[in-house]
């Protein structure tokens, strides 16, 4: 073994990591790679004049997105955090209900709740897939939920539980069958966040493109990203026609008056944002491919370094390894900030999960279940350098 003390274990781990990303001075965690046409669509945009919400490259990048994804619709937005925000007011989220999602995610999956004026209630995880533990939250729901004549009623708020929020962590697909399942046993709409999970599959099939409700991120360290950006994915006509109407201003189409018939959202992703996306996504096979390969080398790195292996992908998944997982042994856990100033003094611009979203002060009064296993999960993993671009072409 590598690694006989803590000390040589935190040495062990970051040779690990220069053996596999490499000896430059300084290593990012995901950094985009632009290696195909982004320039000269992006320029085709300057030339012709085309930069704003409406042009070709638009319309291009939704039905390339239905492609790679096997969405029947998809609607670009300006960032994922819009594309949630606008799901969940389709799905019916309506301020003072409660909408379920892990506390162990990105901070913009209860932001978008609240920007619904609704209330996370907050979900613990499961180590299967690092997702949410479906078996726990039918038993905790079986516990506080109640049917109501609008829906499920969590006993001890009063309020309507309306709708759960899935997420694909690091790329790894959830059990959306369970989840399925909890969604039908307590009446709850299900919106699947795969905002890290583009290419990624789940039984053979790409996440989030079967669903009524799904969105995509293409933020600058997702691994197709468009500056910023998102989309809503739907298998439902009138879902993209609502969607795709309120986040262009609810403006009803004339070809000089400004008619809008509801409140509506400047939420549509500009051409020139869609053009970088179009090149984007022309690479997204080989994108995933290096990423995967880039995890392989990871896990092999890391086969005999003691206290720390690669979170690997769960059984019937296909992950895209958007981010690469290290899990320190349960010993080494009050060590890992420890680790990580290693890691940057080092170069290795690693970082931990984020915070538990119970924990931060403005969602600290939110409902939630028991978290044990997200609190196990955020003390032990520290994220790794995940760029494609550590992989060669």
């Amino acid at each position: 073994m590598l690694a006989a003390t803590h000390d040589d274990t935190i040495t062990g781990i970051i040779s690990a990591i220069r053996l596999v990303a490499g000896n430059e001075p300084a290593v990012g965690l995901h950094e985009p790679t632009f290696a195909g046409h982004e320039r000269d669509y992006v320029l085709e945009c300057i030339d012709t004049g085309w930069v704003s919400s409406a042009g070709s490259f638009v319309n291009r990048f939704e039905q390339e997105l239905c492609r790679h994804t096997g969405a029947q619709f998809a609607v670009a937005v300006v960032s994922g955090t819009a594309a949630l925000h606008i799901a969940l007011l389709d799905a019916c989220v309506r301020a003072g209900d409660e909408v379920l999602v892990p506390s162990l995610t990105f901070a913009a999956t209860a932001n978008s709740v609240a920007h619904a004026g609704a209330i996370p209630h907050f979900v613990d995880s499961t180590w299967d897939n690092l997702g949410m533990d479906t078996k726990r939250l039918a038993n905790y729901l079986r516990e506080v939920a109640v049917p109501g004549k609008d829906g499920t009623v969590n006993r001890k708020t009063g309020r309507v539980i309306r709708a759960i929020v899935p997420v694909h962590i690091f790329g790894h697909a959830v059990d959306l069958e369970a989840v399925t399942a909890v969604a039908h046993d307590f009446d709850l709409t299900v919106v699947e966040d795969c905002t890290e999970a583009l290419g990624s599959l789940s039984d053979g099939v790409p996440v989030g493109g079967k669903s009524r409700y799904a969105v995509l991120s293409f933020n600058g360290n997702k691994i197709v990203t468009t500056g910023g950006g998102g989309a809503v994915l739907t298998d439902d006509a009138d879902v993209a026609r609502r969607v795709r109407h309120l986040t262009t201003t609810a403006k009803l189409p004339h070809r000089w008056e400004f008619n809008h018939d509801a409140v509506g959202y400047n939420y549509r992703l500009p051409n020139i944002n869609a053009a970088l996306g179009c090149a984007q996504l022309e690479q997204l096979p080989g994108f995933v491919a290096r990423k995967r390969q880039l995890a392989e080398r990871y896990i092999e790195a890391f086969a005999n370094v003691a206290d720390a292996k690669i979170f690997r992908e769960p059984a019937r998944c296909r992950s895209n390894y958007w981010l690469n997982a290290l899990v320190l042994d349960r010993k080494l856990a009050d060590r890992r900030d420890e680790l990580l100033a290693a890691c940057h003094g080092a170069g290795i611009l690693a970082r931990p999960v984020w915070r538990l979203l119970h924990e931060l002060p403005h969602f600290s009064s939110s409902p939630r279940m028991a978290t044990p296993v997200a609190e196990d999960i955020a003390r032990r993993i520290v994220n790794l350098p995940s760029s494609p671009h550590l992989i060669a072409s």
